[in-house]
């Protein structure tokens, strides 16, 4: 499974930056087009311990971590959606991310000005803000559209959908309106599966990257809970992070790198906080299934039931699923080896209804 993950920013945000950081990429970050370009994408391997720890328990011959996909759009928002040609894919590229990462400029360099002339976080979350709703709208207006022409030759049946569909639209219009992002409005599961397919931005769960300088790394923990008590929202997270650090830290060996951490006073790499905070809005779990002396981990929806949790490996286990058997990765590890967990007992038998939890090591049982 690949989790997809956009990466959006004003000019000047040092959005390319953090892009590199987060990808080990070295794209050139002194270029931004307001015109849209092709955009830069990066396919990471999620950092995870435990399947290092479970590969070298179980010594297979394979070991497949879960995969994170970063697109990096160097164009704005509200430019893109004025656009039909290749602009307009773009938009539609990042329409299809699992969530964004909005970077923040909060660094100072004199050669390359800020586009707003000084620094200041909120301004720039709000402008931010403003592109992602003003992109929803103009999606909402063109559905309405499409509509109203539907409505006029509908038959009974079809038309009391359309119409709902058509109060649903008008309600989420109200509050962009009201500058409300779609992710903080209370809806209703069924509203929420009828707003799926249109893909709008301000509904995708939201990571703020607030893109601080070196100078700032001494205070970063209490710069962290500032931010959190300023920003943070329902599906909206933030955190700050030196993106020039992180890139030059990502391009050592390391050993040399963990060195360098120690030395500003980083607790967590950059990217592992990026993914677990990213990881956290978009309420995933991670497990690890074993099969075909094959260790690979997955990420689900937390919630997710073993059978579904089977189809994502293949369409097969899901359809002819007997049973899973499953023991926690803490269980696991503290027998040393699977037989052992078995002969204690703490390998359980679950059924299609199990909800997978994070850190489950799952041998799918099925008969096809």
């Amino acid at each position: 499974m690949t989790v997809n993950i956009g990466i959006i920013g004003l000019a000047s945000s040092g959005r390319t930056t953090v892009f590199n950081a987060l990808t080990g990429g070295k794209v050139d970050t002194g270029r931004y087009t307001p015109g849209g370009a092709v955009p830069h994408i990066g396919v990471v391997d999620v950092p995870d311990p435990r399947l290092k720890t479970l590969t070298a328990m179980l010594n297979p011959k394979k070991t497949v971590p879960v995969s994170v996909s970063y697109i990096d759009i160097g164009a704005s928002v509200k430019g893109l959606v004025q656009d039909k040609g290749i602009e307009g894919q773009l938009l539609a590229q990042l329409s299809n991310v699992d969530a964004l990462i909005n970077v923040i400029r909060n660094f100072r360099n004199e050669s390359i000005p800020h586009a707003e002339g000084n620094l200041d976080v909120t301004r720039d979350i709000n402008n931010m803000n403003l592109e992602l709703t003003f992109s929803d709208l103009a999606l909402l207006e063109r559905r309405l559209e499409r509509l109203e022409v539907s409505l006029k030759g509908a038959k009974p049946p079809e038309r009391q959908s359309l119409i709902r569909e058509q109060e649903l639209i008008a309600k989420l219009k109200a509050e962009l309106e009201k500058d409300t992002p779609v992710r903080e409005i209370p809806l209703t599961a069924e509203e929420n599966r009828a707003i799926s397919s249109f893909q709008l931005l301000s509904a995708k769960p939201l990571l703020i990257v607030v893109n601080i300088g070196e100078e700032e790394l001494p205070r970063v923990e209490s710069l962290n809970a500032e931010l959190e008590a300023r920003f943070s929202r329902p599906n909206r997270l933030v955190t700050a992070l030196s993106g020039k650090l992180e890139m030059e830290l990502g391009q050592i060996d390391d050993a040399a790198a963990d060195e360098l951490r120690k030395e500003f006073g980083i607790s967590e790499p950059g990217i592992e906080r990026v993914i677990r905070l990213s990881y956290k809005l978009m309420g995933l779990v991670s497990f690890f299934s074993t099969a075909s002396d094959e260790v690979r981990a997955w990420s689900v929806p937390a919630g997710t039931e073993a059978v579904k949790a089977a189809g994502k490996i293949h369409t097969d286990m899901e359809r002819g699923f007997i049973r899973a058997e499953v023991v926690s990765y803490d269980d696991l590890t503290s027998c040393d080896s699977l037989a052992e967990a078995k002969k204690k007992g703490l390998v359980r038998l679950e059924g299609k209804n199990y909800h997978v939890q994070d850190g489950d090591v799952i041998t799918f049982l099925f008969n096809v």
